[in-house]
């Protein structure tokens, strides 16, 4: 049986900017992206800390080491600059593995990583 299990998460991550004006998608800094074990174009569900707003929506990888999480389409009317959200990706699993989980600072630069 498969089982959608937690794969990848970056937790307590800052919003950077919000733009309505641009193609849908959340910008994630590459080296953020390896780390977490995420791929360009993967859906992830993002979790506003600050409002409770939940959204799906696909990685898109940004310049390396710039802390920037930027939400972009019509996800910024949901979350905004400077809130607080859990970044989740899941995947279709035979067995339980352990997600990869990095916990982030208010710069988005890593606190503590596991799995």
């Amino acid at each position: 049986m498969l089982r959608q299990l937690l794969t990848s998460k970056l937790h307590r991550a800052v919003v950077s900017e919000a733009s309505v004006e641009y193609e849908g998608s959340i910008e994630i800094p590459a080296d953020l992206v390896e780390e977490a074990r995420l791929v360009s174009g993967e859906k992830v569900l993002v979790a506003s800390i600050t409002t409770g707003a939940r959204l799906e929506t696909y990685v898109q990888v940004g310049p390396r080491g710039t802390g920037k999480i930027i939400v972009n389409g019509g996800a910024a009317h949901l979350i905004g600059r400077g809130e607080l959200v859990t970044i989740m990706a899941f995947s279709l699993c035979e067995k339980p593995v352990e997600a990869r989980k990095l916990v982030l600072d208010e710069d988005n630069n890593i606190l503590r990583a596991s799995g």
